[in-house]
């Protein structure tokens, strides 16, 4: 399965936050390949998913704070399926600034909230990594994720 973390920005990444959300993918790249991609418009990031295409569509998971909120270990399971499903693909997606247009909305496979709490960019990034993470290892029974 491969994990595509995406975000619709309007400027670099923070260099700071960068490396915290490149620790974790590093970690995460035990388990999974994962990769990053920017994309300056809605526009853009729905034209690059069309053309993501293999034997199945990627599954669409975009970061809303009206979406479903997930603890750490309902997330584990929810990711878990998908992989012993054979999913080949998942992007998760950062949308941009003033929030997902009601048409995106609908085209995700599933809203994903990390909370009622409005997150910069940067820090969503680095809190949807770490969760991505913790999902693996609690999946594993690694003792990173100890349940509090």
């Amino acid at each position: 399965m491969k994990l595509l973390l995406t975000a619709i920005v309007n400027r670099s990444p923070d260099k700071s936050f960068a490396a915290l959300t490149d620790l974790y993918q590093s970690r995460i790249a035990a388990y999974s390949a994962v990769e990053s991609v920017f994309f300056r418009s809605e526009k853009n990031f729905f034209d690059w998913i069309d053309k993501q295409r293999s034997r199945m569509i990627p599954l669409s998971v975009f970061l809303d704070s009206r979406g479903k909120p997930f603890s750490s270990e309902q997330f584990a399971d929810w990711l878990g399926k998908q992989r012993d499903q054979g999913q080949q693909a998942i992007v998760f997606t950062i949308g941009p600034a003033d929030g997902w247009s009601e048409e995106a909305r609908k085209r995700a496979n599933l809203l994903l909230s990390l909370g009622p709490m409005t997150l910069p960019h940067e820090l969503a990034r680095v809190v949807l990594s770490e969760q991505i993470y913790r999902a693996f290892t609690i999946l594993s029974g690694h003792p990173y994720h100890t349940g509090h």
